[in-house]
């Protein structure tokens, strides 16, 4: 089917969809932002060890662009982005295990490696889906989850550290990505 005339009003809950993946992976990367004091303490990092797994998830982040989207132009939007969305939301909750600076680093170049596929997956997913005279509006939609995230983030994680501990944080938000990957993978066709 040509893009114009796919799903008439759907494609505005697909672009809801991508909204909401967008949200749910900055909420991912931010977490361990607003958690750097308690982690610090409990931990006994510094700033350089900080500045390290800062690092470690950036470069990652990098090297997945380039690999991640051409993983996504193989399986599909579909599959693609649900395998990545998979893929980091494990990655974020495996911070809940982590108890050394070595375990973090490992967790955040997962995350930094799984979260490289939302942009590719969202871009084709807007290509697929909307004809060209509206791909700027929903490339815009969806890129206002990175702003959702950033706000959603230092309200939801304190409040889950105070209750239930900072692993559940991670877990939590983590595990936020298996609720969106039930949608997408009923909606998204």
């Amino acid at each position: 089917q040509s893009t114009p005339s796919r799903a008439g009003y759907f494609r505005w809950i697909i672009c809801a969809l991508l909204l909401l993946g967008v949200t749910k992976n900055y909420m991912d990367r931010q977490v361990l932002g607003v958690l750097k004091t308690t982690l610090q303490h409990d931990l006994g990092w510094n700033e350089i060890d900080y500045g390290n797994l800062v690092f470690a998830f950036q470069a990652a982040y990098a090297i997945g662009m380039v690999v991640v989207g051409r993983i996504v132009d193989r399986l599909g939007v579909k599959l693609g982005y649900a395998v990545t969305m998979v893929f980091w939301s494990l990655a974020s909750m495996a911070h809940a295990a982590g108890s050394s600076l070595t375990t973090f680093l490992f967790a955040r170049s997962t995350l930094g490696l799984g979260e490289a596929g939302v942009f590719p997956a969202s871009i084709k997913a807007v290509a697929e889906w909307f004809p060209k005279k509206e791909r700027s509006l929903a490339i815009g939609i969806f890129n206002a989850g990175t702003n959702f995230g950033a706000i959603l983030t230092p309200l939801v994680v304190p409040w889950i550290t105070i209750h239930w501990g900072w692993r559940w944080a991670f877990l939590i938000t983590g595990a936020i990505g298996f609720a969106w990957l039930i949608l997408w993978l009923l909606l998204y066709d």
